[in-house]
């Protein structure tokens, strides 16, 4: 089992230590009041701009109509996590727009038509108590499976209010656990006991905005007089705890997260609190008896030199005892990096990420030493792999996936080769006559960036194809092959080339090609999309007329990076969910989380080199700006509106053109709360798309 750090944010959507009043240099501070009446007032009227332009396009509510077919569409694969001894689903479609959480056992779920029974109905929820409740998930007591602590979220932000749920009565417990709305969460120590980081008032979350404190706290009382386990520092990320089991092992853990990317894990045994003694930029993990460590730098323990990128294992009791000969499960390599791991009851399963394609290797323990072998799987596309149950069985599911290939899921049997057909999606795309290469582009300093592209076999290297490159590069996250009905409905269906990038900031060659791109280094990701885009055109592909870029979040980032540094290298520019104004970045909403990143602002030296790729500073009026749709949503309590809705105004106001703004106020930092505000959204961005580089 990986413990990956549970992000805990703090409630509300209002601005985060900062006051509208205090920089007079900025005149579209006000933009920032997330849900004050000028400023809806002001997004009301930028979306119906874009909706008298989008909405009326020819195509449009075809597009639209598609995509929303395919979100609502019983023909996906229902994905299961097993509890109890039911397979748990959330469902959305047609009929259930905010969407069920059913069950079915595994014996139904291997047929194509399983007999499902639903457990919590959201919209039949939604209408009873006049909310639009968006599901945030549950967290079930193991092995008992006998009551689940339930996340509702209004309209999609992160903040959600927490229920204790029971799974045999299909109901609420009445005067069960309850947590109001907040940036927090609960997990189980037993059947009345909780762990619990929330807003417990003044004081209690850290300047990111996210729970400082963790308490225990017993059923039957208050909250407030739950007793506090562990405080962290005001400027801190994140404080939590959570009960893992894996192979019939309980682990209490305790975490600190120092910073996005350090934290500290402490055992808790007894009331007391005992350090776990690794690095603090390591995963800790667990498989029964055996501590997992992965690497993010190298670490010298033991009187060996561990790599960067590796992933170790130790028995628990040998490691506590002081021990560090650690088996090392992983090995890295400059164009290879680990992608994920899980653990059946008698085997361990590692994914390589080898050249941004997937290889799975099992590892088995005998006599306590390990032995690997590789397992015959698809090559080209990438896998995802979780086991069903690591305390009684060997079964694993396993996802194969790439561009043109509809998803299929499997079930495996660690200790075999043998994989059988669980589901597949349908082809909601045809790919006939359309082709996956992989290619290279030479970045600034001589990096070499790989980067896939998707188009017809027989494309004619004219310059003339419009070309969509995506792109995110940052936080280690990892753009591999995936099959998107949305991408191939409503760009490469249309004729269009798709090209999705590799950049450093992301994690395709592990923790190396990151940092690569941290902080000071930032702009190194952007000479390598900038290097890709200008490979296209090099090669023939599109040119920058052709050339459309999309990207989110800090993909939005990257969007507002390039429409200010190489305006002449691209036709337009899709910027979901941005940051953007990198001056105040890390006032907003869980911001400060992420100086870990990008560096801190109010730092003199480290805004020095932000403020040289920061698009909001960045804007000139002298400029010629290629058209540009933003897209955000008011109830995005991540990343905060503001960037968007300033950058649009401040563009607006230097006289650019070809401006479009839509602003969902549903959706949180998806971007949209059910699937008909997906379907919307989808159906702007490419049909702007398509007006901007092929009508």
């Amino acid at each position: 089992m990986r413990f990956a750090t549970v992000v805990l944010m703090a409630a509300g959507l209002g601005l985060v230590g900062t006051s509208l009043a205090q920089d007079a240099q900025d005149p579209f501070l006000w933009l920032e009041d997330v849900e004050g009446d000028k400023a809806l007032d002001w997004v009301r009227a930028r979306n119906a701009e874009s909706q008298a332009v989008l909405e009326q396009d020819a195509g449009f509510a075809d597009l639209e109509r598609d995509l929303l077919s395919i979100l609502d569409s019983e023909e996906k694969i229902p994905y299961v996590t097993r509890i109890g001894g039911y397979f748990y689903n959330f469902w959305q479609d047609a009929r259930h727009v905010q969407g069920i959480w059913r069950r079915t056992t595994l014996a139904e779920y291997r047929k194509p038509d399983p007999r499902w029974e639903t457990v919590i109905d959201l919209d039949a929820l939604s209408k009873a108590e006049g909310e639009s409740w968006v599901w945030h998930g549950a967290n079930c007591r193991y092995p008992e499976a006998d009551r689940c602590l339930v996340a509702l979220s209004r309209g999609g932000a992160d903040a959600d209010v927490t229920r204790e749920f029971d799974l045999a009565s299909k109901s609420f417990v009445e005067g069960g656990f309850h947590l109001p709305e907040a940036k927090g969460g609960a997990s189980w120590i037993d059947r009345d006991t909780l762990f619990v980081s929330t807003d417990f008032g003044e004081g209690s979350m850290t300047t990111s905005g996210y729970p400082r404190i963790v308490k225990v706290w017993k059923r039957g009382t208050p909250l407030a007089e739950a007793t506090t386990l562990y405080e962290g520092q005001p400027e801190d990320i994140s404080i939590g705890g959570f009960v893992a089991h894996t192979r019939g092992h309980r682990y209490e853990l305790v975490y600190r997260g120092i910073s996005f990317y350090t934290r500290e894990y402490f055992l808790h045994e007894g009331g007391t609190l005992t350090r776990i003694a690794i690095p603090e930029d390591a995963e800790l993990s667990a498989w029964g008896e055996w501590l997992l460590v992965e690497l993010k730098s190298t670490w010298e323990t033991g009187g060996r030199s561990w790599p960067q990128g590796a992933l170790l294992a130790i028995e628990w009791e040998r490691f506590r005892k002081g021990e560090r000969d650690f088996t090392q499960l992983y090995d890295p390599h400059p164009r290879k990096s680990l992608s994920g791991y899980t653990g059946t009851r008698d085997h361990f399963l590692v994914t390589e990420l080898d050249n941004v394609k997937d290889r799975l290797y099992e590892w088995k323990v005998e006599d306590g030493r390990w032995w690997r072998r590789e397992l015959p799987v698809p090559r080209m596309g990438n896998l995802g792999v979780s086991a069903v149950d690591d305390a009684d069985s060997n079964a694993f599911f396993l996802t194969f996936t790439d561009f043109l290939t509809p998803t299929t899921l499997y079930l495996g049997e660690s200790g075999t080769d043998g994989l059988s057909a669980l589901k597949q999606l349908p082809a909601y795309f045809d790919a006939t006559g359309l082709a996956v290469s992989q290619h290279e582009a030479v970045s600034k300093d001589g990096t070499r960036v790989p980067y896939f592209q998707i188009g017809p076999k027989d494309l004619r290297l004219d310059g003339n194809n419009p070309t969509l490159l995506y792109g995110y590069g940052g936080f280690e996250v990892s753009r591999l092959p995936a099959y998107s009905a949305s991408v191939g409905r409503g760009w490469l269906a249309r004729g269009g080339v798709y090209v999705m990038a590799n950049i450093r900031g992301g994690g395709e060659f592990g923790p190396a090609w990151h940092r690569a791109a941290l902080k000071q280094n930032r702009q190194r990701a952007y000479d390598d999309f900038i290097a890709i885009a200008e490979d296209l055109v090099a090669r023939k592909v599109t040119s920058p007329k052709r050339l459309g870029i999309q990207g989110g979040s800090n993909g939005g980032l990257l969007m507002g990076v390039m429409l200010t540094q190489r305006p002449d290298l691209f036709g337009a520019v899709v910027c979901q969910v941005p940051l953007l104004d990198m001056k105040r970045y890390n006032k907003l909403l869980a911001g400060a989380s992420w100086m870990g990143e990008y560096g801190n602002p109010d730092v003199p030296e480290e805004w020095a080199y932000i403020a040289q790729y920061s698009p909001y500073q960045n804007l000139r009026e002298d400029a010629d700006y290629p058209p540009i749709l933003f897209t955000t949503s008011t109830r995005d309590d991540r990343v905060h509106p503001g960037h968007a809705r300033k950058m649009m105004a401040k563009m607006a106001a230097q006289g650019h053109e070809a401006l479009l703004y839509y602003e969902n106020i549903e959706g949180g930092h998806g971007g949209a709360a059910n699937n008909r505000q997906a379907a919307h959204m989808q159906a702007l961005a490419y049909t702007f798309l398509k007006r901007q580089l092929m009508d």
